[in-house]
């Protein structure tokens, strides 16, 4: 009995031994696809243009809200108790309003970056699915993950390029 599972175990591991040869597989760096393509760099320079553009509204509204807590101060020791904590709460309501900006400002950045994400991410997928289908590729592999320990299959990097025109 233990020579026929010595004997199975070793059937085995030979025929999966010649499986796992007949396989094609191949990796992709897809971050050097990203950094190369037209429309990354475009989005890259939307989004820096729209985190400026919010960036300035925040400043100016806590300058704004600076300023107004100066004038406050300064006059607090002329001001009743009650007016002073009624422009304390003003302050607050305005702090709060700020922070309430600036959560919607990234919120705009990130919905925005997603958006703009989704068609190049469908265009370097399509590309990738038709270059391995045609190369005969079984697995294709981001060569930029830590989940990939050995490289030493086919680069498809430069064949999903040329799909993609860059």
């Amino acid at each position: 009995m233990n020579k026929l599972n010595v004997l199975l175990v070793a059937v085995v591991m030979i025929f999966a031994t010649g499986f796992a040869n007949a396989q094609k597989i191949a990796s992709v760096d897809i971050n050097a696809i990203f950094t190369s393509m037209p429309e990354m760099k475009a989005l890259d320079t939307q989004l820096q243009a729209l985190q400026t553009s919010k960036q300035g509204e925040l400043e100016k509204q806590g300058k704004s809200l600076q300023d107004l807590m100066a004038k406050y101060q300064k006059e607090a020791a002329t001001q009743t108790p009650a007016i002073n904590e009624q422009r304390s709460q003003e302050v607050q309501k305005l702090q709060d309003n700020l922070q309430q900006l600036y959560a919607a400002a990234q919120k705009d950045i990130a919905e925005k970056r997603d958006a703009g994400l989704a068609p190049i991410e469908k265009k370097i997928n399509d590309a990738i699915s038709k270059v391995s289908k045609a190369a005969g590729y079984e697995w294709t592999f981001d060569a930029s993950s830590p989940a990939l320990l050995y490289k030493a299959g086919a680069d498809a990097t430069p064949a999903v390029k040329k799909e993609l025109g860059l």
